[in-house]
């Protein structure tokens, strides 16, 4: 990882941890039979694989971006994750309300890596 630009790898982390993540939080959603201990459980061990990712992700980019820049590049990506795997996977449309809410995120986004 070292030889990758610091936003590189950090972003790529993040990216990373995210799908892992939004399997482990929602990904039992197409499960609603098994129980509940169990998607618990399973939800457990793919965070951990999540924790893997976003801890280096964190070390790797703190410096280069201050903890508020990393934790809004997270809610960012996350957005975009969880979008795309609701479409995809849950198959759950995308509306417009839900365009509007992620782009009014994402220019508060924007106003996190201003320099005033």
């Amino acid at each position: 990882m070292s030889s990758l630009p610091v936003p590189v790898a950090t972003i790529g982390l993040l990216l990373a941890s995210n799908i892992f993540m939004t399997f482990a939080w929602y990904g039992h959603l197409k499960f609603k039979g098994s129980a509940l201990w169990l998607v618990i459980l399973v939800s457990w061990g793919i965070a951990f694989f999540e924790y893997c990712l976003q801890v280096p992700a964190n070390r790797i980019g703190h410096g280069y971006f201050s903890a508020a820049e990393l934790k809004t590049i997270q809610e960012v990506l996350t957005l975009a994750v969880f979008a795309v795997f609701s479409i995809f996977y849950l198959g759950e449309p995308m509306r417009l309300n839900h365009l509007i809410g992620f782009a009014l995120i994402a220019a508060g986004a924007w106003f996190v890596f201003q320099k005033w």
